[in-house]
């Protein structure tokens, strides 16, 4: 036990002794990830909307009067102008792509008298085309557009309306048409999104770690020094692993506390979401999973390490393990439960599956300690693999 005590402590003393590496991989990872997801967020949402005291600029070309009073709501000043000048033409359209004016609203002549000539069913008549140039690069343009093509959506189908469905999307006989509650909506985006950045965070931990501490000595011939010092093999793997994966966790938890703070102006107004959504056991039992899935994870990098001669080769030879992960962890954004209960016996799967649950606001506990004991199981075999290939000198030195 004081073997592997000293070889974790070894371990992180060499990285809490570079403080530039603490920085690189506790810190900035997170506080990058929050400020990219905050200002990805922030810089959607600008796209989205408009300002809401903003007022469009537009030309109005044939407006027929019965419209004018049902377009007041949309914060548009209209310019009238008759359609005709080609020079008029191309000054319009011009001041649209330069941002000084939104849009141009175009009306055929007697497009009421044609609108109401037309017969939908035996397509009788012509349907009269409303024309509406805009510049999509300007977002106070385009957004303001997509209003009014909303607004003449409506119009069309009340047109010919013979009867509503969910009217004003509020209470029918018997009560909400939306059965879904809040809590279900924030459930379903944040079991879709999280478990596939957690996962992600995890590898992206023990990648910056793993493959310095065991690769990185046999490339500097330091590992020989370690092997040669009256330490069984198997303190040595099992306090690198250790070590690697407190080193891996943390820079995971920074990942993660840097998404949870950002995800709200991810969302914008759409989900009330804050930290309390989940209650202390979760976030306990969540840890706990993520502990034996760092644990995994570490002791698979850290043997494709040892089969490595350098850092670069050991990174290289990763990557296959990388999709892997990757493709596991997507499986719940694209909506798929594959294996049902025997999945929880697969190390890794079994972590995504219960990062669902819990972010899903469907934990099954029972399944859960499940996971955890065979992550840990599987770190055990795992550990004595990586304490055979410690004792050989063929994988240690190449011979």
């Amino acid at each position: 036990m004081n073997n592997i005590v000293t070889i974790i402590k070894k371990e992180l003393a060499r990285f809490f002794g570079d403080k530039r590496l603490v920085f690189t991989t506790v810190i900035m990872p997170g506080l990058l990830i929050f400020l990219m997801y905050s200002l990805m967020g922030e810089g959607m949402m600008k796209q989205l909307t408009t300002e809401e005291d903003y007022v469009a600029k537009g030309y109005a070309v044939n407006m027929p009067s019965e419209l004018e009073p049902m377009m007041q709501g949309l914060n548009i000043d209209w310019e009238t102008w008759d359609g005709k000048g080609e020079e008029k033409k191309d000054e319009i359209l011009k001041a649209i792509a330069d941002g000084e004016k939104d849009l141009l609203l175009y009306f055929p002549e007697g497009f009421m008298t044609e609108m109401a000539a037309y017969d939908l069913q035996t397509a009788k008549g012509a349907a009269p085309n409303v024309e509406i140039y805009y510049s999509s690069e300007k977002s106070n343009s385009y957004t303001t557009v997509s209003k009014l093509q909303n607004f003449f959506e409506a119009y069309e189908e009340s047109m010919v309306n013979k009867y509503d469905v969910n009217a004003g999307m509020g209470e029918g006989t018997f009560g909400a048409y939306d059965q879904a509650s809040e809590t279900g909506i924030l459930g379903k985006m944040l079991s879709g999104l999280l478990p596939m950045l957690i996962m992600t965070f995890i590898f992206s931990g023990c990648q910056g770690v793993a493959p310095e501490s065991i690769a990185g000595e046999k490339e500097r011939g330091t590992i020989a020094t370690l092997l040669v010092t009256p330490v069984k093999r198997s303190a040595l793997a099992l306090g690198k692993v250790i070590s690697l994966s407190v080193i891996a966790l943390m820079a995971g938890v920074s990942s993660f506390l840097g998404t949870i703070f950002s995800l709200p102006k991810m969302m914008g107004n759409e989900v009330n979401f804050d930290a309390m959504t989940f209650g202390v056991s979760d976030y306990v039992l969540l840890l706990v999973v993520i502990v034996s899935t760092v644990l995994v994870m570490v002791s698979i990098i850290s043997i494709i390490s040892a089969n490595a001669k350098s850092v670069k080769e050991a990174t290289t030879m990763m990557a296959p393990f990388m999709i892997a992960v990757m493709l596991i962890s997507i499986l719940p954004m694209l909506g798929m439960d594959i294996g049902g209960k025997a999945a929880y016996l697969i190390p890794l799967f079994n972590s995504v599956k219960v990062m669902t649950g819990i972010f899903g606001f469907n934990t099954d506990l029972t399944m859960a300690m499940v996971t955890v004991g065979v992550n840990l199981v599987a770190t055990g075999v795992l550990v004595t693999v990586l304490t055979k290939m410690f004792g050989s000198e063929n994988v240690m030195f190449g011979k």
